[in-house]
């Protein structure tokens, strides 16, 4: 429970859970323990109900804690898990603020790694797809993806300052070819239909989006307006409106003088990639890739 900025000595706190005297009344827990159990018993034991089984709900009314804790907290906020990375690098390191940024695209390098079955030999590819999504690939020297989690990539990725860098494994470069190509390939399911949510255009849509269905029918709210939301939705952003939404977004911009500066991009054809050919040729931007040796 957050308490920040509270100055109350008490909080009360509800809960839907019946308490015993009304659970003998209405027998809610009783008959959700018992559809959980007659569910595993038609359908199978590996299928839960309600997300559920008599385990979890006994312990949800004893209060255990975690109980509701997702299985693998690191994957879902995974920007704060890189971030927090070279946060810690920057405060041990200060200069690496100016060092790191002015390495060119396509940067390589080497380490040596503990290999085994499941930690193979290979190459990690960073790269950022067109629609500005970021992504780790891990290929082994058979040209498999080893896994598509990016937490995992990324903790096999570390390094300590002090690590030093190894001559390169011989398939590298083709490696992170076979890298480029899987996520150009896969590029679609990246991030969902729009992106990622701290993307321009998941952003711009959403409040475009929303503005419309509130004004619809009035003058702010036209046909234009419905037709550069709808091309948003559908087709990925050209690179100027991409970063000239950024721009205007981090200046608090409104709904009604964002919804004229789409509108005007779609008018002159700055808005959304809609040729087919300009579409299929996109290739992911490489930052950069790290070889892992035995």
């Amino acid at each position: 429970m957050d308490r920040i900025g509270q100055k109350s000595e008490q909080i009360l706190c509800y809960s839907f859970l019946p308490e015993d005297g009304i659970e003998r009344i209405i027998g809610l827990r009783r008959r959700l323990t018992r559809r959980i159990r007659e569910n595993a018993e038609v359908v199978g034991s590996d299928e839960v109900f309600f997300e559920g089984d008599p385990v979890n709900i006994s312990d949800l009314y004893n209060e255990k804690a975690g109980i509701l804790d997702d299985e693998d907290d690191g994957e879902v906020d995974l920007a704060s898990y890189a971030y927090q990375i070279w946060k810690n690098a920057i405060d041990d390191d200060p200069k690496l603020q100016k060092i790191i940024p002015e390495y060119p695209d396509v940067i390589y390098s080497t380490r040596k790694a503990e290999i085994s079955d499941t930690n193979p030999e290979g190459v990690i590819v960073y790269t950022k797809t067109a629609d500005d999504n970021d992504v780790l690939t891990w290929i082994d020297t058979g040209n498999n993806i080893i896994t598509q989690s990016q937490l995992r990539i990324l903790k096999t990725a570390a390094c300590k300052p002090e690590t030093t860098a190894v001559h390169k494994i011989p398939e590298h470069h083709k490696l992170v070819a076979t890298g480029v190509e899987y996520i150009k390939d896969t590029e679609s399911d990246i991030g969902g239909q729009l992106g990622k949510k701290t993307g321009a255009r998941y952003r711009v849509y959403m409040r475009l989006n929303s503005y419309y269905r509130e004004y619809q029918n009035t003058l702010f709210a036209n046909e234009n307006l419905k037709r550069a939301i709808d091309e948003i939705y559908k087709y990925p952003l050209r690179e100027y409106a991409r970063d000239s939404l950024n721009r205007w977004l981090k200046t608090g911009i409104d709904d009604q003088r964002l919804a004229e500066l789409v509108v005007a991009l779609r008018e002159e054809g700055r808005l959304c990639i809609i040729d087919k050919e300009e579409l299929e040729n996109r290739p992911p931007k490489i930052i950069c890739s790290l070889g892992l040796k035995a």
